[in-house]
This record gives structure tokens, sequence and C-alpha cells, in this order.
């Protein structure tokens, strides 16, 4: 059991930094808002395992050789828009964590590589359901619980961060290095 933990916290990480810079934007807190972002989270990186495990049979291959470049794509299209916003006249920003739309984008992007979990919970003898339910609810607790804590470590601290850096630009960082990691692991470079 300690293996899915482990499983969890890591990929609740991404949950977290994204959830950081949108904290950091967010500037107040608003606890319904956050509540719902970190569900979001929560619940697409206990589905994305979910989906993986029933897609193993068929799509195997197919997954495994693309899910690093979707994520990779998804992060970096948005944390471009993001960096792009911050130099940008304009004070609106690109991302909105207000905005339902760019929630749910960040969700998925954050938990396509949670595909390649299911996969490997598919070939390591979670061969029902009723023993993958467990594995999930601790996956999405985790990104839900990492999902909260970020953003109200972004509100805390945004307002030193905004002195010092646009949260646009740190948040597009932040994205765009999360969408590298996910790339360098998967190529076998980390």
């Amino acid at each position: 059991m300690w293996e899915i933990v482990l499983i969890a916290v890591a990929l609740a990480m991404d949950c977290f930094a994204v959830s950081v810079a949108c904290g950091v934007l967010l500037r107040k807190p608003a606890p319904l808002l956050m509540g719902k972002m970190a569900f979001l989270f929560g619940f697409f990186q206990a589905l994305m395992p979910l989906a993986g495990w029933l897609l193993t049979s068929r799509f195997r291959d197919v997954l495994q050789a693309v899910d690093h470049w979707v994520a990779f794509a998804m992060l970096a299209f948005i944390g471009g828009r993001m960096i792009y916003g911050a130099f940008r006249e304009e004070a609106e920003s690109v991302m909105d964590p207000r905005i339902l739309k760019t929630r749910l984008l960040l969700a998925v992007a954050t938990s396509i590589d949670a595909l390649a979990v299911g996969i490997s919970f598919a070939c390591t003898g979670y061969d029902s359901l009723g023993k993958l339910w467990l594995p999930l609810l601790i996956i999405g607790l985790a990104s839900f619980l990492f999902s909260i804590a970020g953003s109200w470590l972004g509100i805390r601290f945004g307002e030193v961060v905004n002195r010092r850096i646009k949260p646009e630009l740190l948040g597009g960082i932040i994205l765009l290095g999360i969408g590298i990691k996910i790339l360098a692991e998967h190529l076998g470079g980390m």
C-alpha cells in the first residue's frame, strides 16, 4: 500500500505546483473556488489511471507512446500563453483560475501522465475494479489535498511573489517546467 501512497504523492505534486500558481493569481482566499479546482484536480488524477487501466488491453502501446507528448503540448501551450501575457501591456490574465474552462484544462493537462499509472496497475495484478477503487481514492484524495494546500500557499505568499515577478510569468514558467519534467521522465532523461 505504501507504493500507492508514493504514487499518489508523486502525481499530486503537479497539482500542487499548478495550484500554487493559481493561488498567486487569485491573490485573495476563495474557498469555494479553491475547493472546485481541487475537486477537479483530484477527480481527473483518479479518473486517468482508471482510463489507462480500462484501455490497457486495446491501446497500451498507443497511450504510452503519446501521453507524455499530449501533456507536454497542453502545458506548454498554456504556459507559453501565460508568459506571453505577462509581457503584454494589458493587465488581463491569460490564465484565470476563476474560469471553469481554465480549471478543466489544467486538471486534464496535469493528469494525463496518470494514464501510465493505470496501465501499470493493469500489468501488476489489479485485475478488477474491486482491487482498484482504493488506489484511485488515495490518488484522488492526495491530489485534492495537495491542491488545497498549494492554493493557500500561493495566496498566502502571492503578495511577495507579485512584488518580485508577474504572477502570469511565474505560472507560465511552472507549467512549462511541469511539461518538460513529464516529457523528460517519459523519454528516459530523468
